[in-house]
């Protein structure tokens, strides 16, 4: 196993484009510190498009070209952290990975059915953390591939943002839940959505990092993994279509997160002084197709919207629910209904009891009556938005309204209207100063 050099950390904190030289010398200088003669079989855990703004496709990219340049034949396997979500599309795959990687390299992670259990996490440890809330034993399932002995480095890509289940997103939560099984990935979740939300984002220690941090310490074997960590910037750059990166960091411990949490949350939070009644957001078409990824554009910015306001979304590429058909029905027959009602339906119904992570992601996209949410979608219609709990405006008619080329993200006032854009909910959080 290739462990030795995994515990330095690299920092890189001025904002630069992901293809710049200095980005690609600080992994070629990692990399170049591996012993590339022991090295015959690499996993590389990149996130999916859904992370695609964050630029970790191209690092990925260029993690495989150092590895294929290497004197000796190195097998690369790539099996993008995809957690609940829909496996990639060919599409996809060259538009954030390239086209130089062969397409037999990328290997699909199937949550329900390619895991295995390496521990249980005790009801007292979970009840504990979750302040009573909840009391039940979580099981520990991660894809066997991560436990092949065959790998002699494992490297996970990814980014470190605020994020409405963990608090931050990325370090071994693309283990536990991007490489995960049903069952943490459901409870952990749920975990975080009766605790509250609000509580947690942005956070870079919570009671759904604490079961991540427990399954790490007490039941991952020791396995030759590293993270590669990146800090971006929020705003999309216009020339590339990605974030500018922030911060880069090597590393496999909490000192490595530590790091890249704090950079994320002096890059990644915008403050403002006082609540909006009026929030415009806008769901890229290739990126957003479903509310179980869509809701983001609540779920970051729900903090600065005022009681009695309203979140317009404007989801040109939205066509269904759930990222499987599973869970589209369950979204669509138990809606998003408050958080109070959510915790009822589960105490009442075995089938969201057995799919916990819907339940959280029904507490998570509920405005819970304090604010409006209406969404603008051309592939769904107004009775289905309406029947789980949304407003619904067509498409057109909010396009025609608020012209995405010429709002600018933040404040706009709009015929005499002051309203605040998100140009992109995924890479960011939005809040009050109140909360710092």
């Amino acid at each position: 196993m290739v462990m030795k050099d995994i515990n330095v950390a690299n920092e890189f904190t001025e904002q630069k484009r992901i293809d710049d030289p200095i980005v690609k010398n600080i992994v070629q200088d990692y990399t170049a510190e591996l012993d590339m003669k022991s090295i015959s079989d690499v996993l590389l855990l990149p996130p999916d498009i859904t992370r695609k703004h964050s630029g970790t496709g191209l690092l990925t990219a260029f993690l495989y070209a150092i590895f294929k340049k290497a004197k000796k034949e190195i097998n690369i396997d790539i099996m993008p952290a995809l957690g609940t979500h829909n496996p990639m599309t060919e599409k996809e795959i060259e538009d954030m990975f390239g086209s130089d990687i062969p397409r037999e390299n990328f290997i699909i992670h199937k949550w329900r059915e390619d895991t295995v259990n390496i521990g249980t996490i005790p009801g007292d440890f979970v009840e504990q953390a979750a302040e009573g809330k909840v009391n039940f034993p979580i099981e520990v399932n991660i894809n066997k591939r991560l436990l092949d002995e065959s790998y002699d480095l494992i490297i996970s890509v990814g980014q470190v943002l605020p994020h409405e289940v963990v608090g931050m997103a990325n370090f071994n939560k693309n283990v536990f839940v991007g490489c995960g099984g049903e069952d943490i990935i459901n409870k952990s979740h749920y975990v975080g959505a009766v605790y509250g939300m609000e509580r947690l984002l942005g956070r870079a220690f919570s009671p759904v990092r604490e079961l991540y941090n427990y399954a790490d310490e007490n039941f991952l074997p020791d396995i030759p993994l590293v993270y590669l960590l990146t800090v971006n910037s929020t705003d999309i750059n216009p020339e590339t279509g990605l974030t500018d990166i922030k911060g880069l960091y090597f590393g496999n411990d909490k000192k490595t997160y530590k790091k890249a949490a704090k950079l994320s949350r002096e890059q990644n939070i915008t403050w403002l002084e006082n609540p909006v009644d009026k929030i415009v957001v806008f769901l890229d078409e290739e990126e957003f197709k479903s509310t179980w990824l869509g809701c983001k554009a609540i779920y970051r910015t729900r903090k600065i919207i005022s009681d009695d306001g309203e979140i317009i979304i404007i989801a040109p590429g939205l066509k269904q629910f759930g990222e499987d058909k599973k869970i589209d029905t369950l979204i669509r027959k138990y809606g998003y209904v408050g958080r109070e009602r959510v915790i009822e339906l589960v105490e009442e119904n075995e089938e969201l009891r057995a799919n916990l992570s819907v339940a959280a992601h029904l507490i998570h996209g509920s405005s819970n009556g304090r604010f409006k949410v209406t969404f603008g979608s051309e592939h769904l219609s107004a009775e289905e938005i309406q029947n789980v709990n949304f407003s619904y405006t067509p498409l057109n008619e909010l396009m025609n309204k608020y012209d995405i080329q010429k709002l600018k993200p933040g404040l706009n006032n709009l015929d005499a209207e002051d309203i605040y854009y998100v140009a992109n909910p995924a890479t960011g959080l939005w809040d009050l100063e109140k909360n710092r």
